[in-house]
């Protein structure tokens, strides 16, 4: 078990607020920050106590373990809020759960579940104004864990500082997604991390990304280390495919990330009837159904991007584009996805989480 400092929450308010500067009909993804932030340093075996100071820069020692042995994770979570301004969060106890099992994976020491949420309702709770009413509009929140000790020998630190920002936010991506399946370059491997969401997984994406980028495509949806005929998962989001009437998406594994919205996703199919098949998908499976009608869409599911639908894949020289329809599974699950999480449905499963 891991020991605490203490519980209390030191709090140190800004003086005054950015929130009138900020264009939210305008808004770029993960550039804009609110007023506060928090922080919670590990120290001789234990959690110090933690603290919630205005948003701004901090200093660390260039021979911080992070910087040279890449032991950092992170979450993905929003909040929401109704028309009443009342404000929510979405399934939090999954991310929290997943967090520590990235840092356990990192040789990082598990968060206290008690700073963790009293961290996060109250920094939502000084922040609130900066979460907006209406569909759409979120306040993205990072919570993430930083090697910090000052030592450049490899192994894991002793010292760490675990934090939480946040970000209002609109749309991750508008339009079709234009997707390459991976045929090169792998995104994890057995026995690694990419279950975790481990810095280091984003960062070795990007010049592959980039690569696809330079064709005129979004995003790559990774295939399996080893062959490279199953598809797996999709940049920063998880893969869901339509056959037909049927719902398909791989299962979790080493390699893949167990997504909040992936499991929500695949609920809401069965809540709602459809066939839901989690197994191993190939790539020639979503070939064939392409050049026979049988594919009906693709879309990607994760907390940014809530559900993007796929407007084209490219694989061995061979491009295939989809028609978006209006009433595809991805608008009609992320119409579902957000009625519940701006209060705007009937939770049956207790995901909404009031702040």
């Amino acid at each position: 078990m891991t020991k605490l400092a203490t519980y209390e929450i030191d709090i140190v308010k800004s003086n005054t607020s950015k929130l009138e500067t900020v264009d939210f009909e305008n808004l770029v993804f993960g550039r804009t920050f609110t007023d506060h932030m928090f922080y919670c340093d590990y120290k001789d075996g234990q959690w110090q106590q933690p603290k919630i100071v205005p948003y701004g820069p901090m200093t660390f020692e260039p021979s911080a373990r992070v910087f040279h042995y890449g032991q950092a994770v992170f979450e993905g979570m929003k909040a929401y809020k109704d028309e009443d301004g009342n404000a929510f969060l979405f399934r939090p106890e999954e991310n929290y759960e997943r967090i520590n099992k990235s840092a356990a994976r990192l040789a990082i020491p598990e968060f206290p579940k008690e700073y963790f949420f009293e961290g996060l309702t109250t920094i939502l709770n000084m922040d609130k104004d900066w979460i907006k009413s209406g569909k759409g509009n979120s306040l993205y929140i990072r919570p993430f864990v930083i090697a910090t000790e000052p030592a450049i020998s490899a192994s894991p630190a002793l010292t760490y500082r675990f934090m939480i920002i946040c970000s209002p936010a609109k749309a991750y991506y508008t339009g079709g997604v234009r997707v390459l399946f991976a045929e090169k370059y792998s995104r994890s491997a057995n026995g690694g991390v990419g279950f975790a969401k481990a810095a280091g997984n984003y960062a070795a994406q990007f010049y592959p990304t980039s690569l696809a980028q330079a064709k005129g495509f979004q995003q790559i949806i990774w295939t399996d280390a080893n062959t490279h005929e199953n598809l797996e998962e999709a940049g920063t989001m998880n893969i869901f495919f339509r056959v037909n009437d049927t719902l398909i998406t791989a299962p979790t594994s080493d390699r893949i990330l167990d997504g909040v919205t992936r499991k929500s996703v695949i609920q809401l199919a069965k809540d709602s009837d459809v066939k839901v098949e989690v197994r191993p998908v190939s790539v020639k499976e979503i070939k064939e159904a392409a050049r026979n009608d049988s594919l009906k869409e693709i879309f990607g599911a994760g907390t940014a991007a809530v559900i993007s639908p796929i407007s084209a894949f490219e694989h061995g020289g061979d491009i295939f584009e989809l028609e978006l329809k209006s009433d595809s599974y991805a608008a009609f699950f992320k119409e579902k996805m957000l009625n519940i999480q701006h209060n705007l449905a009937e939770d049956p499963h207790g995901w909404r989480y009031k702040i």
